[in-house]
């Protein structure tokens, strides 16, 4: 084959996948509403049953439900008939997906996931099948054909199944009134969870760099060479009234050629931009990036508490 024809054969998998999942979108019906509502009210978790690929897109449909407020857990039909059953209260609800709905571990399993829960939900292709005779509810993943070229490894039906797994995931999170704070909760050590919840004060220089209003050219070189940042802030006792950079120091330097008599209030730039501590730390990163600035000056009740630097945070992945 050469290249376009490769390409060819990517771009028909790929309309014969969107093609059955129009088919899917348009017979969703009852069966899906009654499906949600089960699952929304259950007093237990979401179990997942699956075999062989349908294994597979189980796991992912539990780890989207589980970040987005529905409890849920997989449990594999090869294991769940010998022994795993246990796990499944009569709190529970199950969902079996399997495309064919006859796979024998399926067959063995089904009246079990029926007895053992409080309610029994399948999503197969088909709907005459053993798992469908024993459920509550039915979710039809029927696709007319596979995109592989043989038409026979699982792809436009793994594609639906996991579809309407997404389908389900979304309409909970509404009905739950699942909102981005809760999003962050499940996602405490990613950037989005950081970007949803990190506070300023955890990302503060360790350096304070600080000089009184008359502070002599010395004390402000010391000051300002001692943080990384190439800045000191200039206070007069508790109260922040400016800022000298590195930079104010080289325009004045270049400037003036008696330097004996400057002290920080005659350099200072007035008006600095802080924030409070207690900010998110995306707000001071929004503050940085609007006024094209490297530090932040961090506050604690009008208080000078420290210095935020914009490499920090976009090493914390804060955007």
């Amino acid at each position: 084959m050469n290249n376009q024809e490769i390409l060819q054969l990517a771009k028909d998998a790929l309309s014969i996948e969107i093609a059955e999942l129009e088919l899917l979108k348009n017979r969703l019906d009852d069966q899906f509403l009654k499906a949600l509502q089960i699952i929304n009210s259950a007093k237990g978790k979401l179990i997942i049953v699956g075999i062989g690929k349908s294994a597979h897109v189980g796991n992912k449909m539990v780890a989207t439900l589980n970040s987005t407020g529905t409890p849920s857990q997989f449990l594999h039909a090869s294991e769940a008939i010998h022994g795993d059953l246990g796990v499944i209260q009569k709190t529970d609800v199950v969902l079996c997906i399997s495309n064919s709905g006859n796979s024998p571990e399926i067959v063995t399993l089904a009246p079990f996931l029926k007895e053992y829960s409080s309610h029994l939900i399948g999503m197969t292709g088909n709907l005459k099948s053993k798992l469908a005779e024993h459920c509550d509810v039915v979710l039809n993943t029927f696709v007319e054909k596979e995109a592989c070229p043989i038409k026979l490894a699982p792809t436009s039906s793994t594609t639906v199944q996991m579809a309407l797994g997404d389908a389900l995931a979304v309409c909970l999170m509404e009905l739950n009134g699942f909102k981005e704070t809760d999003f962050a909760k499940f996602h405490p050590g990613g950037s989005l969870g950081k970007n949803l919840t990190a506070k300023v004060d955890q990302f503060l220089s360790p350096q304070k760099p600080q000089v009184s209003e008359d502070a002599n050219l010395r004390d402000i070189i010391i000051s300002v060479s001692s943080s990384k940042h190439g800045i000191t802030v200039v206070t007069h006792g508790e109260e922040i009234i400016g800022v000298i950079t590195d930079g104010d120091l080289r325009r004045m330097l270049m400037s003036e050629q008696d330097l004996s008599k400057f002290i920080a209030k005659d350099i200072m730039s007035l008006n600095p931009k802080s924030v409070d501590k207690t900010s998110l730390a995306k707000e001071a990163m929004q503050i940085l990036k609007n006024k094209n600035i490297g530090q932040l000056i961090v506050t604690d009740n009008g208080k000078y508490f420290g210095i935020i630097d914009i490499h920090r945070l976009l090493d914390e992945g804060i955007n």
